[in-house]
């Protein structure tokens, strides 16, 4: 946390070493602001920050719900997938091997799903702040977001046929096209006899939910939190951090001064106490306000986001096993980076 602001304390400390030299040592004594009614802006404002916060985390806790969601049903899905298709109903018995191929490639499809919604959830809008600002930018580069390291298309290479992924790169809404794919298939097989129909039903529903999950991801994504109390909070702390030195300063000085027969030696120091003082309530207040900031979008890729890239690889390890698959064919978890998940 200290290294993540690590550029605002600087700015705190000069900015309260200056008012007291110029309160202290210039003799500028005039440069003070009454106390109360000071007080009574910082506790607006830690109102008006915790507002932020409680919203922020709110779209936080929905966004890992909703990915929640999609673990389970993606689970589901493939269990159904692996004892649905099934020669019991079929107009021509296939294979084993035929019948294998038929659920990887249904399992394989999903799976780019999954791929093409965390790519769109991490592309970036005009209202995010994790690449911009200079330190998230600096932990975002530290984390190795896979989805900032490859593109989408690089990542189907291996999930979907050449003919499936050029119909899906040409779509604005890659996941929905995926999904309108995988349903069109199910489909197919459902008029083979590969499916049972009420089996077909039951499938139809799955990606109807998941179709659900992704339409939520998708509305946290793209309507940001209200945008008037966001430059709101982020102007009033700003203000308030600029205007405490003038009260805290010459408050310590006041306090100085009543002990300053018993205590002449202490006393006269003690104005300078202020400064570390000042330094820490602007910290406290700054980074609340950032935290809220960073939370109001759950899918940048910001330390305090949702996991989506591990929950995304982690569903696709959770398939790839149902298929019985090879251990040495299955991709590992992603690693965690600085304790903190992808």
């Amino acid at each position: 946390m200290i290294k993540w602001t690590r550029r605002e304390i600087r700015f705190f400390l000069i900015l309260s070493t200056t008012v007291a030299v110029l309160f202290e040592v210039a003799g500028l004594t005039w440069l003070q602001l009454p106390w109360t009614p000071l007080a009574m802006i910082g506790t607006a404002v830690a109102f008006l920050i915790g507002f932020q916060s409680n919203a922020a985390y709110g779209r936080i806790w929905e966004a890992r719900k909703i990915w929640g969601g999609i673990v389970n049903d993606s689970r589901a899905l493939g269990i159904m997938i692996n004892d649905m298709v099934t020669n019991e109903y079929a107009k021509k018995p296939r294979s084993e091997e035929e019948l294998y191929q038929m659920k990887a490639t249904i399992i394989y499809r999903h799976i780019s799903w999954l791929t093409a919604l965390r790519h769109a959830m991490r592309r970036e809008k005009p209202w995010e702040t994790v690449r911009k600002a200079k330190s998230n930018k600096e932990w975002t580069e530290l984390m190795h977001i896979p989805e900032l390291k490859s593109t989408l298309e690089e990542d189907l290479q291996t999930l979907l046929s050449k003919e499936e992924r050029d119909i899906v790169l040409k779509k604005t809404n890659q996941p929905a096209a995926i999904m309108t794919l995988q349903s069109a298939h199910l489909r197919k097989l459902k008029e083979q006899g590969l499916i049972w129909e009420f089996s077909f039903l039951e499938l139809e529903s799955k990606l109807s939910d998941l179709i659900a999950h992704q339409g939520k991801s998708e509305r946290i994504k793209n309507f940001p939190y209200p945008r008037q109390f966001a430059t709101i909070g982020y102007d009033f702390v700003n203000m308030f951090i600029l205007l405490l030195p003038f009260g805290v300063i010459p408050e310590f000085a006041e306090i100085g001064g009543e002990f300053a027969e018993d205590f002449p030696q202490i006393a006269k120091y003690f104005v300078w106490l202020g400064i570390p003082f000042t330094a820490m309530v602007s910290w406290i207040f700054n980074t609340m306000q950032r935290i809220g900031t960073v939370g109001e979008n759950p899918f940048e890729g910001s330390a305090n986001d949702v996991p989506i890239s591990t929950m995304a690889r982690g569903i696709e390890i959770d398939l790839r096993e149902m298929l019985g698959e090879d251990e040495d064919t299955i991709p590992e978890q992603l690693p965690v980076v600085y304790d903190v998940q992808m």
